[in-house]
């Protein structure tokens, strides 16, 4: 890639309203334009013209049901690289919320969230600092999973077949702790055993979760994480 390519790639991620629809893209799902449209608060036939161009550049790849087209980002290694970007360009000037709700939400959202498929906020890296203390996660040489770690997951019933290039376990700047957090397949996988087991349950429009008193329960008895640490 040489210098205009770069350019003309970050430039995808340099207008206001396809930003918005990039982050919230990030729970993973698959979305329609017109829900894109109300959520970046443009015209249908901007959310379009914009759509368009981030399925061009290699940012989101599309699906087409009957006369419905829906659109993901184009992968595990698209979302790291939002995450991170979010992370870098850090909370900004202006993000004062505008409304309780929108304190609310934005409170929720830092407490505990997905990140396209692995946890992220103050959950994600108590499960993240709770793994590395235990001799479960190695930080030192970049992220990795310990033999213990390996035969962690397996006690709990995780699998971790390999799918793909995607990496066992690897670091995702956390946009609102500024910290590391688990993703690759490890980060999915458990992110996939507390929502599955009820450790774990979605709450509102947005990527937010919130740790049932089960889930509580589960995180102390197996990686030693206090209630309040997720609260």
């Amino acid at each position: 890639m040489g210098a205009s390519e770069l350019a003309a790639f970050a430039a995808l991620f340099a207008e206001e309203s396809r930003a918005a629809m990039v982050l919230a893209l990030l729970d993973g799902r698959a979305w329609t334009a017109g829900e894109l449209a109300r959520h970046a608060r443009v015209a249908p036939s901007t959310a379009t013209e914009h759509l368009g161009k981030l399925v061009a550049g290699g940012v989101l790849t599309e699906e087409r049901q009957g006369r419905h087209r829906y659109v993901r980002l184009a992968g595990p290694g698209m979302a790291h690289l939002v995450e991170e970007l979010a992370g870098l360009a850090g909370p900004g000037a202006d993000a004062a919320p505008r409304s309780l709700a929108a304190a609310s939400a934005g409170r929720a959202m830092a407490r505990g969230r997905t990140c396209y498929d692995h946890l992220a906020g103050r959950l994600g890296i108590a499960v993240t600092d709770a793994l590395t203390a235990r001799g479960l996660l190695r930080q030192d040489t970049g992220f990795a999973l310990t033999e213990q770690g390996l035969a962690w997951f397996a006690g709990l019933g995780i699998p971790l077949a390999p799918k793909g290039r995607r990496p066992l376990a690897r670091a995702c700047l956390d946009w609102t702790e500024r910290r590391p957090h688990l993703a690759g397949l490890a980060g999915a996988a458990l992110c996939a055993h507390a929502l599955d087991s009820g450790w774990c349950v979605r709450i509102g429009s947005e990527r937010a979760v919130k740790v049932t008193p089960a889930g509580e329960r589960a995180l102390r008895r197996e990686l030693g994480i206090e209630a309040d640490a997720v609260r």
